[in-house]
């Protein structure tokens, strides 16, 4: 199997190319700012909890299911929020920075590939974040089209029909993601060719703001960045 047999790359985006834990971080600052909570313990409580929300509410714009995660973090830290710093936190996506590598690896993949998303947020968010990321996506696939959170099975199946619309089969597709939870796992029950962009640099299960996987699942790449993965694609092509 190798990089340049397939025509299309599917992104997870929050924890791939956009740095989501450095932007959950400093987007919790005005809750946390006068505590000692540290970043993992925060992360992973985040993650927890967001987990929870998305199976709870599916159809619910990630935005609002942020400004929900806000609020039941500060009831469990026993910290004072308000409405408005929950709505807040829930539009702070846009403003969560890429990884330094992720835009010149984009333009570099773009030139090869028809590139789509497939991510755990809303539209109105997504756009905001697609300012930052200076490429034109093919197709992009979020929960609040799906109608359900990664790892559902629904949003697997929308990606390959969205794959299909772009006249690809699931042979032509390569989906590239962080998150063995939400994408590596149930893409593989899909039978869906993985890459793991490794942006933790662990071999963990679960770790971060991303919850646990029973077993790591088979992959068929991994890179520790997405520049590395551009530059494996650059010496396969040459």
């Amino acid at each position: 199997m190798k990089l340049t047999g397939f025509k299309v790359l599917s992104f997870d985006c929050y924890g791939t190319l956009i740095d989501w834990e450095t932007g959950l971080w400093s987007s919790l600052q005005p809750l946390l700012e006068r505590t000692r909570i540290d970043r993992e313990s925060a992360l992973a409580t985040f993650g927890e909890v967001e987990s929870e929300h998305e199976h709870e509410a599916p159809t619910l714009p990630y935005r609002d299911i942020l400004a929900r995660v806000h609020a039941k973090l500060a009831g469990r830290w026993k910290l004072k929020s308000t409405d408005t710093m929950d709505k807040a936190f829930g539009v702070s996506v846009g403003a969560w920075p890429p990884f330094p590598d992720t835009v010149e690896a984009l333009a570099y993949l773009k030139r090869h590939y028809k590139l789509v998303i497939l991510s755990n947020v809303d539209r109105e968010n997504f756009a905001a974040t697609n300012k930052s990321l200076a490429v034109e996506f093919d197709a992009i696939c979020t929960a609040e089209d799906i109608g359900s959170y990664k790892p559902d099975p629904k949003n697997f199946a929308y990606l390959l029909k969205a794959i299909e619309d772009l006249g690809h089969s699931k042979a032509d597709l390569l989906h590239t993601a962080q998150s063995l939870y939400h994408d590596h796992a149930p893409a593989e029950r899909a039978s869906i060719a993985r890459c793991w962009i490794n942006r933790r640099g662990d071999k963990a299960k679960g770790s971060g703001a991303t919850k646990a996987v029973a077993a790591i699942p088979k992959l068929d790449f991994e890179f520790p960045t997405l520049y590395a993965m551009a530059q494996a694609h650059r010496a396969e092509a040459s």
